[in-house]
């Protein structure tokens, strides 16, 4: 089953004044997104998303802006980190020193394991209720150690505590045919999303430091994810496995998400290495192939079957953050003029999420009838969007690089965003 591509028309007929006016929408954009993130979201999340009790960062918010002191997962602690890092990144101002070494404190003294893993699951008040190891959690904790060595430098020595967590990884996780297990204790299937989450952290450790084991655990899992985890038939991005990572059995092994080929997407494109060609090529095959099938009425929706036809047509709001990131990654390297068109849409797109009732905050579910879910929002979804944010800067920024006179914008309006 074919997909055709979504108003093939008028992103061909992109021209140089078209580029140009393409480039100018993406930056306005940016501005925008940052505008909502420095005065509306880090306000929020930086008070009442952090306990002040126990310290450590809220699960979610409710829709009235309170926390909801629900059990905290691993995954989501270190995924604040990198926000805050983020934002400071983009330039806020909001104390993200303070922040960010609190929140590695709580996580450091209470996920951390006495064999130096970390576990996935404890109450507020650091009680361990889950101390099962998985993967994906450990991945987060090497972005968030990225993150905190990006901010303080190299005292205090978190690159030492990551390179001790990526050699028990290796240690206790590795798979026998390549790759990782999922977790521990060993179980099926196997999943190509922590390797995704591991890439993206040695990703984030190769712009720190000359240290091999991060360049060479990247080259490993780029190869994984060409040779098992995209599909040569359908170039689809699979996301179960069975033990020889062959295509898992019956309906898990047939779920395709498009927010995830968008993510493996931009990832591949930023990588580098013997195959640095055809991960690239893979790369556009990913975002291409998610843009065509899995974008419905306006939004990337959340899973398809592997022979193109909608499985779920919700659509969270990660995968748009997701679709973004990857557009801009390949507007920025110039892949085709239309990509700048097409992430000028995917801002448009994230930005209706960003229009909840109390501003900060975010609504992170459409239902296929096109209207939102009412609820709470999801700490880590502000990952996503600073990720986002981040793209586009640094995708705008190699784009002005490149001219000899960057475009000027029209004055933004104090407005927030509709």
């Amino acid at each position: 089953m074919s997909c055709e591509w979504r108003q093939r028309s008028e992103v061909d007929a992109v021209g140089t004044g078209g580029l140009s006016a393409a480039r100018e929408k993406v930056r306005i954009d940016r501005d925008r997104l940052r505008e909502w993130l420095f005065e509306q979201a880090l306000p929020l999340w930086s008070t009442r998303g952090i306990d002040a009790l126990h310290g450590g960062f809220e699960e979610r918010l409710s829709s009235e802006g309170a926390p909801t002191h629900e059990a905290r997962r691993a995954r989501v602690q270190p995924r604040q980190l990198f926000a805050f890092v983020g934002a400071w990144r983009l330039g806020w101002q909001g104390g993200a020193e303070a922040i960010v070494a609190g929140g590695l404190n709580y996580f450091e003294h209470h996920f951390r394991r006495p064999d130096g893993l970390y576990r996935t699951l404890i109450a507020p008040d650091g009680t361990p209720l889950d101390d099962a190891v998985y993967l994906y959690d450990q991945a987060f904790v090497l972005l968030g150690l990225a993150s905190a060595r990006r901010l303080f430098g190299t005292e205090p020595d978190h690159e030492r505590v990551a390179v001790a967590l990526l050699e028990r990884i290796v240690t206790r996780l590795k798979h026998e045919q390549g790759g990782f297990e999922t977790g521990l204790p060993e179980r099926l299937p196997l999943q190509s999303n922590p390797h995704m989450h591991l890439l993206e952290a040695c990703l984030e450790w190769q712009q720190l430091t000359d240290a091999p084991c991060w360049r060479v655990l990247a080259e490993e899992l780029v190869d994984l994810a060409l040779r098992y985890f995209i599909d040569r038939d359908s170039g689809l991005l699979r996301e179960t496995f069975a033990a020889d990572w062959s295509a898992a059995p019956a309906l898990p092994g047939r779920l395709i998400q498009p927010g995830h080929q968008f993510e493996w997407g931009w990832l591949l494109l930023k990588a580098s290495g013997a195959r640095q060609y055809e991960a690239r090529q893979g790369a556009l095959q990913l975002i291409e192939g998610a843009e065509n099938c899995g974008v419905h009425r306006g939004v990337a929706i959340d899973e398809l079957l592997d022979d193109r036809s909608v499985y779920r047509a919700s659509a969270r709001l990660w995968p748009q953050t997701e679709r973004l990131r990857a557009l801009a990654c390949a507007a920025a390297l110039g892949a085709e003029p239309r990509y700048w068109l097409l992430a000028h849409e995917a801002s448009q797109s994230l930005m209706r999420y960003l229009n909840a009732t109390l501003p900060g905050l975010w609504h992170d579910e459409m239902l296929p009838d096109g209207h939102f879910r009412i609820g709470a929002a999801p700490a880590g979804n502000l990952y996503h969007i600073v990720g986002s944010i981040l793209a586009l800067d640094e995708a705008l920024s190699a784009s002005t690089a490149a001219q000899v006179v960057p475009p000027r914008a029209p004055p933004i309006g104090p407005a927030g965003i509709s």
